[in-house]
């Protein structure tokens, strides 16, 4: 069975940053072409990242460009996304899934940037 679990979220200050992660079970994380999408208050989600299956290749939306950085290991099985220079509007709860969101959605984990 498919599933994704995120974790690492918490609360930072503007300017900070953290580190999240997505542990894969049921297939190989390079398999697939793995997204982070986000969903603020009163928004719809929307994916923000994408590390490609063949050949590891990144995406980002304007957005986070430039602060943020999506990886991947293999031996861990693991999707991570590194955010740096957290601003308030990054406060969302965070998901990953495919990159065409077509797989269930887990609970996700909760950022929140405040001071």
């Amino acid at each position: 069975q498919l599933q994704l679990v995120e974790s690492g979220g918490g609360l930072v200050q503007p300017g900070g940053s953290l580190r999240l992660s997505c542990a894969a079970s049921g297939f190989a994380v390079d398999y697939y072409s793995i997204g982070w999408f986000r969903q603020a208050p009163g928004k719809e989600r929307e994916g923000i990242s994408c590390i490609s299956s063949t050949d590891g290749i990144t995406h980002y939306e304007d957005s986070v460009k430039g602060r943020f950085t999506i990886s991947r290991d293999i031996a861990k099985n693991a999707v991570y996304l590194q955010m740096n220079s957290l601003k308030p509007e990054d406060t969302a709860v965070y998901y990953c899934n495919n990159e065409f969101s077509s797989w269930d959605w887990g609970q996700g984990t909760q950022v929140t940037v405040s001071s």
